[in-house]
């Protein structure tokens, strides 16, 4: 590919791409595209080895000519992969396996039948949906940083710049720092990563400086059950790149860094490629599109440690120091990377920066609410009918989010509560299920926006073994450098290991409560501020299952294994033995008692010898088996 530059040079790319990409997905001269999720989720369902089988048979039946095979990024509605789409008629198969690709190959891309089987089923209406934008998941989404996700091939840069990349970056190279910054400030977007502080306002601090600056991507989400940055990485990582760029221009920074975790070998190996891809055509590098603004990108991998998510800990670890934060002011802006002006955005912020740029501040300003601008991405997951990626206008409610893109609570069961915003959020009840996505309504409720993670709970959950788990995460996760954090939350974690182990006193409930706004005020970093979040936010909607724990001795949701037991309906045991046989404990043996209309006796639970596995209950096929 040859060197992009100047601008006139980008734009006769793009257009060539462009005209590519269409032909592409559009169907020019009688081709076809068949695109695979490559997001990690379906790749550790077999993906590559479904692509691969794609790509073997096209060639045995000698369509190589006529349809192109390719991985995209994540499609968002992982429940559903691995996802195989074919274009030009946008078709959207889900489920795929391997032994499904001769079938789809043979009726869809030969013969031009749809494979119904494999389409997706509404569970509301039974009817079969054939194009990705009809199926109810995505109808309310609204994709900026997921922009070109599960459309592109994240690996080939011709493709990002037929599709837009770098216009942004072209526009911002022809107006002043300040105008840029400017831009930025009036589309009000708010960092992604948690805090919600104006990027703007962060990018103008660091304008402000002398000296050597820096940009720094933040890719270490860790809490549970978000991959937000993850997917953005893979599936669209020169999108980010260029907004690491457009932000080093503004600031006048030369240098940014990726700090990315190491679990997310994939993210890592596609930011590689598209990192060398830009600097071979020069959109990396010196005298960018022919200015005089030079930057490169580098990366470096973080260990997984919950902590560096922080930034100021992200900044000690790229310098080589343990992950530990620092005490603010001076901020990261002022005195960050290396003693410098920093600025510290994360993923999704920064793969926002090129559509503000290249659409206009206004365009991203129109989505969203007065204090909370453009979308936000979620990884919805727990007890929900439609796991996976979503983006949604700031604005949308938490009933939208659940029910209507996420399917409502599977098996008919009863919705409980939302935790936003993982360890450092708080759970949301039924009754805020009206209430507005932003970064100020979700605060004022006793939760947060966080980077993006929405874990959904039925009735089946316990809040306060939900409390726990959150809170032995943190205490795993604290760097010990500040008392309030290493030893308060120790501490918290006992008191709700007494109360879920059926130990537990009404005081204990009331030192929760005073550890909690102790730890909230003396705590160094954001980590230990808003550990005690998921502890607060149960105490106050949920004190009931609280006082269950302590007083009664049972677990409502009959969840902690100390309050539980599993019982046998002896006229429902019809005395087939599975239960017995499964039994890793051996404590399920034969009573002499035969139920009415059975020919065996039943069998019966020594709950001082049980270990609480379930087994027998899963194993029964009669419903004769409870929990109590």
């Amino acid at each position: 590919m040859e060197q992009i530059r100047t601008f006139e040079a980008l734009q006769c790319a793009g257009e060539k791409f462009s005209a590519a990409l269409a032909a592409k997905f559009e169907g020019g001269e009688g081709k076809r595209a068949v695109i695979l999720c490559g997001g990690t989720g379906c790749i550790s369902s077999n993906s590559n080895e479904i692509t691969a089988k794609f790509r073997k048979i096209i060639e045995e039946k000698g369509l190589s000519d006529k349809v192109t095979v390719n991985q995209a990024g994540c499609f968002g509605f992982c429940s559903q992969g691995p996802f195989v789409k074919i274009y030009p008629e946008d078709t959207l198969y889900r489920l795929v396996k391997e032994e499904d690709v001769e079938e789809i190959v043979e009726k869809d891309l030969i013969n031009h039948e749809v494979v119904e089987r494999l389409l997706y089923v509404d569970p509301a209406t039974k009817e079969k949906v054939v194009k990705q934008d009809d199926i109810n998941f995505y109808k309310k989404q609204r994709r900026i940083a997921l922009n070109n996700c599960g459309k592109i091939n994240p690996e080939d840069i011709r493709e990002a710049i037929g599709s837009g990349a770098f216009k942004g970056l072209a526009r911002a190279l022809k107006m002043t720092r300040q105008e840029v910054v400017d831009e930025v400030l009036a589309s009000g977007i708010r960092g992604r990563g948690g805090a919600g502080f104006p990027t703007g306002r962060k990018w103008m601090f660091a304008m402000n400086g002398g000296g050597d600056k820096y940009v720094v991507c933040n890719g270490d989400e860790g809490d549970p059950g978000a991959f937000m940055d993850r997917s953005i990485l893979e599936g669209n990582p020169l999108g980010v790149i260029e907004g690491m760029v457009i932000a080093g221009y503004a600031i006048g920074a030369q240098n940014g860094y990726f700090y990315v975790r190491a679990e997310y070998p994939i993210a890592v190996n596609r930011l590689r490629i598209a990192i060398k891809q830009a600097e071979e055509i020069g959109l990396l590098g010196d005298n960018i599109l022919g200015t005089d603004f030079s930057f490169r990108v580098h990366i470096r991998l973080g260990a997984g440690a919950f902590v560096c998510g922080e930034e100021t800990a992200l900044l000690n670890s790229i310098e080589g120091q343990r992950g530990m934060p620092r005490p603010r002011p001076p901020f990261p802006a002022v005195k960050g990377l290396w003693g410098k002006p920093t600025v510290v955005n994360n993923v999704e912020t920064l793969a926002c920066i090129p559509y503000i740029l290249r659409e206009g501040a206004a365009k991203f300003a129109e989505c969203g609410t007065e204090k909370s601008k453009g979308t936000k991405v979620f990884a919805l997951g727990g007890k929900v009918n439609n796991v996976g990626l979503v983006e949604v206008p700031m604005g949308t409610t938490l009933r939208e989010l659940i029910y209507d893109i996420g399917g409502g609570i599977p098996n008919g069961k009863k919705f409980k509560a939302i935790q936003t915003g993982g360890p450092s959020g708080g759970c949301l009840t039924e009754k805020d299920l009206d209430a507005q996505i932003d970064f100020d309504n979700l605060v004022a409720k006793g939760s947060m926006m966080g980077s993006g993670g929405a874990i959904v709970m039925d009735e089946d959950n316990c809040m306060v073994n939900i409390a726990k788990f959150y809170m032995e995460f943190i205490c795993d996760e604290s760097c010990g450098k500040c008392s309030p954090c290493r030893i308060g939350t120790k501490r918290m974690l006992e008191l709700l290991t007494k109360i879920t182990d059926g130990k537990g006193e009404l005081k204990d409930i009331d030192e929760l409560e005073e550890l909690s706004k102790t730890i909230k005020a003396g705590a160094l970093c954001a980590l230990g501020q808003t550990a005690a979040n998921p502890v607060l936010s149960t105490l106050t909607h949920f004190r009931d299952e609280y006082i269950a724990h302590v007083v009664d001795k049972k677990c409502p949701a009959k969840v902690c294994k100390n309050l539980m037991s599993y019982v046998i309906n002896k006229d429902k045991c019809i005395g087939c033995g599975m239960c017995a046989k499964n039994c890793p404990a051996s404590c399920i043996k034969r009573t002499e008692y035969v139920a009415p209309g059975h020919k065996l006796a039943s069998f019966e639970i020594n709950s001082q010898a049980c270990v609480k596995c379930g087994l027998c209950m899963s194993n029964c096929k009669f419903g004769a088996i409870s929990k109590e």
